[in-house]
């Protein structure tokens, strides 16, 4: 049977990728996929190759605990760093895996 959860995707620095996990984990994340990410936004460029790659973090939520990020995540890091956020609605088979 499908399940009706939310993906959460996180693009960042890849110097907020471990306090990023920890305010996700707090606000009741379970499991992450990070990958490391390439890409170009809208000021085109990095400003030093030394802070290493972006990373892409994914979890699968329910919407309340995927809100509950998003909140913490604009109020703490929108504003001074390279973040962006985005929600995409996916049904998961083994629904179970999810619950908290």
């Amino acid at each position: 049977m499908k399940v009706p959860l939310t993906l959460l995707t996180v693009g960042s620095e890849s110097l907020l990728k471990e306090e990023l996990l920890q305010m996700m984990r707090e606000e009741g994340a379970t499991g992450f996929t990070v990958t490391q990410a390439d890409g170009e936004g809208t000021q085109e460029f990095r400003t030093t190759e030394w802070e290493g790659p972006n990373v892409r973090i994914e979890t699968i939520l329910t919407a309340a605990t995927a809100d509950k990020i998003l909140e913490r995540l604009s109020a703490d890091y929108f504003e001074s760093f390279a973040v962006i956020a985005w929600l995409t609605e996916v049904s998961v088979l083994r629904g179970v895996k999810f619950e908290s």
